[in-house]
């Protein structure tokens, strides 16, 4: 396998991941134009905190639909599998956004101010259908990754930011809607748009590619194995995203609460950029290791990736590139931005050690070694707590707390997969083994 082969199947999936990442910053940038900003920012990074959080156990559908869905009995199944998570978290979502759970969690749980607090539950509610939305284009577009059509993928992206992008502006430039108004309604009209692209751009995949039965002698999928399969994923996939409403929890609690929680969307949506690269890996990893000969390859791959995406975040973080897009493009105050970018320095590990962490993540899930992926994640939420508990005891400054918190959690679950792979994959030596996972 050569590396021009990996690259051009990972950059249609990356373009994906630096689309959707672009849809953050430009609502962001809308709301930071409209009254209340401040107030509104921080409500818009609470409201979309705690709708990922929701969704969180049918994110990994993308890897469980790209690694089991081989035929059309086994489609079927993980299409039925994937409404009845709709259906479930759907219903958590109206609970949450309009009954008086809503008050536990933000106000009690959360520790929400009040004056935030009151913007957070109308954002919620228009967003009751994202979950829905994003599980069924993520089963979609793993199959699309399974049939080597991920620059379907990236178009689907597109389609969803332009989609968002245009109803922001759209709504700031013709209502006088609050800004987190304007915002989850923007973010619901993209998911919308991007799932019912896919449901169109996935029809002659279905109808020409798709086998009747699975190659080789291979036994049919049964629910059961696809619930224990995805079930560590989507344990994996909770705690990941539990992580944001924690450091929410922390910044209210430490210095300048309401300057940290308006910075943090900001702070996150730049990580998430930069982090981009690196989420689209797995699913490469998952649908390109066919045997040993491809372990080198993907090594080599996912190693300069990680050299290449370091040498961006410093760039970017240690130019006048943050400045610009903090005060320019996101018309940030004065006081958040410049919170924002003396926080950034923190960060620099984070990205690199994300494109580590999901190669790894990628080698294990295709071995279904998923329980592995699940315990590293839980040693994550465990040091994130840990130190988060210790910034909260000594009342550390917020956003620098969080991000040491971050990378500390994620350089522990990179030594913990790493040595769960090194088990069956000699991964860091120049020779790799002939066993396979």
């Amino acid at each position: 396998m050569k590396q021009r082969d990996i690259f051009w199947f990972w950059l249609p999936l990356f373009a994906s991941w630096l689309l959707m990442t672009a849809e953050g910053p430009i609502v962001s940038a809308s709301i930071n134009r409209l009254p209340n900003e401040v107030i509104m920012l921080a409500a818009q990074g609470i409201v979309v905190s705690l709708a990922v959080t929701i969704e969180s156990p049918v994110i990994n559908i993308l890897a469980t639909s790209t690694a089991l869905v081989k035929d059309r009995a086994s489609y079927l199944l993980v299409r039925r599998f994937t409404l009845h998570w709709m259906v479930l978290l759907t219903a958590v979502s109206i609970l949450i956004a309009f009954t008086p759970l809503f008050d536990l969690v933000v106000r009690r749980w959360l520790g929400t101010p009040d004056e935030i607090a009151a913007w957070v539950r109308p954002g919620l509610q228009i967003m009751i259908f994202w979950t829905a939305a994003i599980a069924w284009r993520r089963f979609l577009q793993g199959v699309m990754i399974h049939f080597n059509q991920t620059r379907k993928i990236a178009w689907g992206t597109a389609v969803r930011l332009v989609a968002s992008g245009g109803t922001v502006v759209v709504l700031a430039a013709f209502t006088s809607w609050p800004g987190v108004v304007n915002g989850a309604t923007a973010l619901m009209a993209g998911v919308i748009a991007e799932a019912v692209y896919a449901t169109v751009a996935i029809r002659p995949l279905l109808r020409h590619k798709l086998p009747l039965t699975a190659p080789g002698d291979e036994a049919p999928l049964t629910y059961r194995e696809l619930f224990w399969f995805h079930l560590p994923l989507a344990g994996t996939a909770v705690m990941v995203l539990l992580v944001q409403p924690l450091v929410t929890f922390s910044l209210a609690r430490l210095d300048r609460p309401t300057e940290s929680l308006a910075a943090w969307p900001v702070v996150f949506q730049i990580m998430l950029m930069a982090r981009a690269a690196a989420l689209a890996l797995p699913e490469a990893v998952i649908a390109l290791t066919k045997g040993p000969g491809t372990y080198q390859p993907i090594r080599r791959f996912s190693l300069t990736l990680a050299g290449l995406v370091a040498l961006a975040v410093v760039l970017f973080t240690v130019s006048p590139l943050a400045h610009v897009y903090l005060f320019g493009v996101q018309d940030m105050t004065a006081e958040v931005g410049a919170l924002a970018q003396s926080s950034l320095i923190y960060f620099l590990p984070f990205p690199v050690l994300t494109v580590i962490d999901m190669w790894l993540r990628g080698l294990l899930i295709n071995g279904r070694k998923t329980t592995a992926v699940n315990v590293a994640m839980v040693i994550n939420m465990v040091v994130t707590v840990v130190v988060l508990a210790l910034g909260l005891a000594a009342q550390w400054p917020g956003l620098p707390t969080a991000a040491v918190a971050l990378s500390l959690a994620l350089l522990a679950e990179i030594l913990y997969l790493g040595w769960r792979t090194q088990r069956f994959i000699p991964i860091f030596t120049t020779k790799m083994a002939t066993r396979s996972l």
